[in-house]
């Protein structure tokens, strides 16, 4: 079976290798774009402190944190062991004792169904700070041990070089400009094939790739190649501005992740690098810039949860563009009116989380498998549901 994934963020390099895994013929069309979520993304993978209360989103959300223990491995088979993946435990932490009973309780109402979660704990103020140090001294701290972190832009290059190890072919492509240049693939463009009611695959510059199957995992992008096709994805670019700093001095590959109230986050990585995120800029478009009041927002709201980071080096700011969806649920599975099309899309800011397994799940559909959870709530081209909310904070 030839299979055609356009994206090579997190979901469509998953895809990428679960079918190459399985045996699939597969061919990867990734433009590298500025701006591109997985690139910019922080990588906290702890779903069961979070405000998600949609109950088929949050099963999702968690199995996506508990496909982890699955996928390293896998990749290490494959030679890939350059994740950045580590489980450094996560704080949350708060100044008000009850926001911290209620966090302790809601986790310890999930733990039941998420073992992976390993132990929880209230910290006092010194044990907090002793974990982190940089931490304001006045914070108190829930810790939940399994929660973990990845670096996306690594993991998205390790699964899509243990797909290449299985087969797979890797092309580059414009996939911005698709429409409007007609959608006929001139000039390095990619565009869809379809004749009827069926997809066949994409032309690239003028080439025309035949598949029986196409994944469009292309993110914010991805309306502008379905457009041609006559489907509308409700997907918005949703900006976030990332600092990475650089603590000098410290070993900061055991800090766990802190979770303050709110939408920002420290976390941190194995060479001195702490990173603070994120802004939520829902009206900035395609704009990539870093700007004065992104980089304010997300300073301020670092140094007041970690004063301790105010002698840290700023070494670089990361814009991305998260997929956002009109719902928490994102877009996963076949479209109904074109047969051969899968989409992928609208995982927004859970996507390092959801990423790995909802490629499992997609490339599960290309194969004709069953998968392993059922994607009918996630229908890339339902309509709203009543009710359904927007996607909230989350970690």
């Amino acid at each position: 079976m030839r299979t055609i994934v356009i994206g090579a963020g997190v979901l469509g390099a998953s895809a990428a290798y679960h079918l190459a895994r399985a045996g699939a013929q597969v061919t990867v069309i990734d433009a590298c774009l500025d701006g591109r979520a997985t690139a910019a993304g922080a990588g906290i993978i702890c779903p069961w402190v979070s405000g998600a209360d949609d109950p088929v989103f949050y099963r999702l959300y968690t199995e996506g944190a508990r496909y982890y223990a699955d996928l390293v491995p896998a990749l290490a088979e494959a030679g890939q062991h350059d994740l950045g993946f580590r489980r450094t435990g996560a704080m949350v932490v708060s100044a008000d004792p009850s926001d911290l009973g209620f966090i302790e309780r809601l986790a310890r109402e999930r733990q039941a169904a998420a073992p992976e979660m390993g132990a929880i704990s209230r910290l006092t103020q010194r044990e907090a700070q002793s974990l982190f140090p940089p931490l304001r001294a006045e914070l108190g701290a829930v810790h939940v041990a399994g929660g973990a972190r990845v670096d996306g832009r690594r993991l998205a290059a390790a699964l899509v070089r243990a797909a290449q190890h299985h087969g797979a072919e890797v092309r580059g492509a414009d996939v911005r400009e698709a429409e409007a240049r007609g959608a006929d693939g001139r000039d390095g463009a990619a565009a869809l094939i379809a004749s009827g009611d069926r997809v066949e695959g994409v032309v690239l510059g003028g080439e025309r790739l035949a598949a029986d199957r196409v994944i469009v995992a292309a993110g914010v992008w991805a309306p502008a190649l379905l457009r041609p096709l006559g489907l509308e994805l409700p997907i918005r670019p949703q900006r976030g501005q990332i600092v990475h700093l650089r603590v000098a001095g410290q070993q900061t590959r055991d800090w766990p992740v802190i979770l303050p109230p709110g939408s920002h986050y420290l976390l941190a990585f194995d060479d001195q690098r702490v990173v603070a995120g994120a802004t939520r800029e829902p009206g900035a478009g395609f704009d990539c810039r870093v700007t004065a009041a992104g980089l304010a927002e997300v300073l301020a709201n670092a140094l007041e949860v970690a004063p301790g980071l105010a002698e840290a080096e700023v070494i670089e700011t990361r814009v991305g563009f998260r997929p956002v969806g009109p719902e928490v649920r994102p877009l996963l599975g076949a479209a109904r009116s074109v047969a051969g099309l899968i989409i992928g899309n609208g995982l927004a800011a859970a996507g390092l989380t959801i990423g790995p397994l909802a490629g499992r799940l997609l490339a599960d559909v290309a194969l004709g498998r069953a998968p392993a959870l059922d994607l009918a709530p996630f229908d890339p081209l339902r309509v709203t549901a009543p009710g359904q909310r927007a996607m909230p904070a989350l970690p």
